[in-house]
């Protein structure tokens, strides 16, 4: 592979949607989980390797503009006080680019460093943060081509416009909607009631105080790293929690569990040292659509639903932290508590919620200014059909996500859905260390 890859900008428009939005609806409310997210953009790369037929770019370009007409805020941009998106048909950023080299190349050196993807992130995403998001493009599109075909689709949103659900659940939609041809009228998949239901805080200070950010920004470059539990990893994993004696479970660990576990484990010792062990936070990403009886009509809405769960390893822990099946109750209960907090609550219960858990384990000097507590999250993509997103020339055979703004460990199927596929991002002293733990060794392909 030619290592000095470039990729070559050919053209710039805004697609817009291909009917006007309607005057009643051209004023979108944020709602208050819009308000809390990070304020950063979040990029998606998908590539494919059997688009070889220049007829399918335009198909691409004209299906959008269609699923655009249903997803108007998409083509909006955020108003001046930041408190909803004035849906104009503004359009959305939709880039055209070439790289000089092919796609078969260029996959088989990013398996082995995930970081070359990033070359195919929407042109200037990369330099988005709170000086200038609001006033950048809601979602941002590129379309590079290989030689030899092939394409690279990468889409960039506002994370304060929606959420990584709501993304998937819209490039899996527009798939279907280039594919098959579906006609504007027809396209209705989302809601966007959560700006009634969760209403904008005009003054969230009152509220929430500032974030103490010192404990939770990484203190050195963050770099990718993909690593692989394949079916009989699995397998052996699961018998390594089935031989514990004396650590009977009342539940059967799904794999995400037992993965989890199993990298959290590893990312601890791989902080600290022999003698000490750090304290640690790890939040993980609740979806609530579908899981609020109160509410059922949020199970397709547009925008941000996530509830971070901050589950805490505590200094006390250590002699524990050597047992997978007391890191997995940890989770499993710290997740159940939420949900059955969440399955009959009113939307005011549910945000007083958020502001506790936040309160009680991110701002503050006890966790989230400490130095010395390790932050990430560990965010399963698994049973998202993102890798069914059949545009008419078959799946992708690779995805890349992530915004190297902080800690994370990403989790998604493997191609044929029988193994798992982690995808980390972490500071290079602890992601050196952890690739030489035992755990990791014994159970995953580099």
């Amino acid at each position: 592979m030619n290592y000095s890859m470039q990729v070559n900008i050919l053209s710039k428009n805004l697609i817009k949607p291909s009917l006007p939005t309607p005057q009643h609806l051209k004023n979108y409310k944020l709602s208050f989980f819009d308000q809390v997210v990070d304020v950063i953009h979040l990029p998606l790369v998908l590539f494919y390797p059997h688009c070889r037929n220049n007829s399918k770019n335009e198909e691409l370009e004209e299906s959008f503009s269609r699923i655009l007409t249903h997803l108007y805020p998409l083509a909006g941009r955020f108003s001046e006080d930041e408190s909803s998106i004035l849906c104009l048909d503004q359009g959305v950023s939709y880039i055209k680019a070439t790289v000089n080299c092919k796609l078969d190349d260029f996959l088989q050196q990013a398996n082995k460093d995930p970081d070359l993807a990033l070359s195919f992130w929407p042109q200037g995403t990369m330099d988005v943060d709170e000086t200038n998001l609001f006033v950048t493009p809601v979602m941002v599109v590129q379309v590079t081509t290989f030689e030899c075909g092939g394409l690279a689709l990468a889409i960039s949103h506002a994370h304060p416009a929606m959420d990584g659900s709501t993304t998937f659940k819209i490039i899996y939609e527009w798939a279907k909607v280039c594919k098959f041809g579906t006609p504007s009228k027809e396209i209705n998949f989302m809601n966007f009631n959560l700006g009634t239901l969760f209403p904008y805080k005009k003054d969230l200070t009152t509220i929430l105080e500032p974030p103490v950010d010192e404990g939770k920004r990484p203190n050195s470059k963050l770099i990718a790293r993909k690593f692989v539990f394949e079916e009989d990893a699995i397998s052996r994993l699961r018998e390594k929690f089935d031989s514990t004696t004396g650590e009977g479970l009342s539940f059967k660990p799904s794999r995400v569990e037992m993965i989890t576990t199993l990298l959290w484990r590893s990312l601890i010792r791989s902080t600290g040292s022999t003698s000490h062990l750090k304290r640690s936070v790890m939040s993980f990403p609740l979806n609530l659509r579908g899981k609020v009886a109160t509410f059922p009509e949020i199970a397709n809405s547009f925008g941000n639903l996530i509830i971070d769960i901050p589950i805490k390893f505590e200094h006390d822990d250590e002699t524990k932290m050597e047992s997978l099946h007391h890191i997995v109750k940890l989770i499993k209960e710290s997740v159940q508590v939420i949900i059955s907090k969440c399955v009959k609550a009113t939307p005011d219960e549910i945000v007083s919620l958020v502001i506790d858990l936040y309160k009680d384990s991110y701002a503050g000097l006890e966790w989230g200014g400490d130095n010395e507590v390790v932050n990430f999250t560990c965010a399963s993509l698994c049973r998202f059909p993102i890798q069914k997103t059949d545009f008419g020339w078959g799946n992708p055979s690779l995805m890349h996500f992530g915004s190297r703004h902080s800690q994370v460990f990403w989790l998604y199927d493997t191609e044929c859905e029988t193994g798992i596929v982690v995808q980390m991002e972490l500071e290079e002293k602890y992601m050196d260390k952890l690739a030489c733990d035992q755990d990791i060794m014994d159970f995953v392909k580099f």
